[in-house]
């Protein structure tokens, strides 16, 4: 009965497991242009999912966190700034040693910009800046729409890979953030059945995550690309994954304290800073590689650093939470009578 309880409770997990297990015995059914025109019905889930988080992003608390400039410098530079440059440092050997599909997809994965619900989340269990954090995570997607395309013609480019960038930057700002803005709009119409219905809409899009990825992975079965992926080097994968999660962890840690930042204000700097984006990096990837038959592998990474980045910061915010508890209980002790 435990494993079935953990099992329902990280069924988001276990439906991407079961998505790559049946992209495998079903891949002309889910391929792109097959029977169902998958593809297609991806892109409308897409459009809904951002429609769903503009409705859910609040103005208020949006604007509670502006004012923290040297918060949002910090968070930013982390998210496009150092992670790109881990690429700088180590591309040319991820290209010698890997498939060039997936070291491209670590080079994704190092440009793609912040997630939003799992950054705050995350931030509100370890006790941290909520209002910075919202603000952060929404900047880092927006800005997102225009720098991981942008570092992907730069790093990529030199490696042949051909991308228009004005188009992918209008169609990726098509795909997501009209969507977002939109959502923005009818919140004031539409707040209240969001919040009664927030169970489902919290779903959604991880729902349209898993039709993304068992699309995708039709898509790399068709065309057998997986034919050149060995056990030994997904492994090698996973702990690359996590090794990029660790550095950045402990480094965004460290410089939070360097710089003085308040406790709530390291907290919403290690998640928001930490955090690459599953929700948007996929539909973000289908737009810059189109119809790409390595598109699955070049996916791999995100989806790989996904589960492995939830976990951690899962114990993470935990060790915050207790941290604050402890600063608040010996803030209140050593307070004069």
């Amino acid at each position: 009965m435990n494993v079935l309880a953990k099992l329902k409770k990280e069924w988001f997990l276990v439906g991407m497991l079961i998505a790559i297990v049946l992209a495998t015995v079903t891949s002309e059914f889910g391929r792109s242009d097959g029977v169902i025109h998958l593809d297609q019905l991806t892109g409308v889930g897409i459009a809904i999912v951002f429609f769903l988080h503009g409705l859910g992003l609040s103005p208020q608390a949006i604007k509670a966190g502006v004012t923290n400039w040297r918060l949002h410098v910090y968070i930013q530079m982390a998210t496009f700034v150092v992670y790109p440059i881990l690429w700088v440092i180590f591309g040319e050997t991820f290209l010698a040693y890997m498939p060039s599909a997936l070291a491209f997809g670590f080079c994704y994965l190092l440009v793609l910009p912040s997630t939003i619900s799992s950054s705050v989340a995350m931030t509100s269990v370890g006790k941290g800046n909520v209002p910075g954090a919202i603000f952060n995570a929404s900047l880092s997607s927006i800005l997102g729409v225009f720098i991981t395309p942008l570092l992907i013609q730069l790093f990529m480019g030199f490696e042949g890979v051909q991308l228009d960038l004005l188009d992918s930057v209008v169609s990726i700002s098509e795909l997501l953030l009209v969507p977002m803005i939109a959502g923005q709009i009818m919140r004031p119409y539409l707040v209240t059945w969001v919040e009664r219905h927030k169970a489902l809409v919290n779903k959604v899009d991880k729902y349209v995550i898993l039709l993304i990825v068992y699309n995708a992975f039709c898509d790399s079965v068709v065309n057998g690309i997986w034919s050149e992926f060995s056990v030994g080097l997904l492994a090698t994968s996973i702990l690359i994954c996590t090794v990029i999660l660790l550095v950045m962890v402990h480094l965004i840690q460290w410089g939070a304290r360097f710089t003085k930042f308040a406790l709530p204000d390291e907290v919403a700097a290690v998640f928001c800073g930490t955090k690459k984006t599953l929700a948007a990096g996929i539909p973000m990837a289908k737009v810059i590689f189109g119809a790409d038959p390595a598109l699955g592998m070049v996916l791999l990474p995100i989806m790989l650093y996904h589960p492995i980045q939830i976990f951690y910061c899962a114990l993470l915010a935990n060790r915050y939470a207790r941290q604050s508890e402890s600063l608040k209980t010996v803030t209140h002790s050593s307070a004069p009578n």
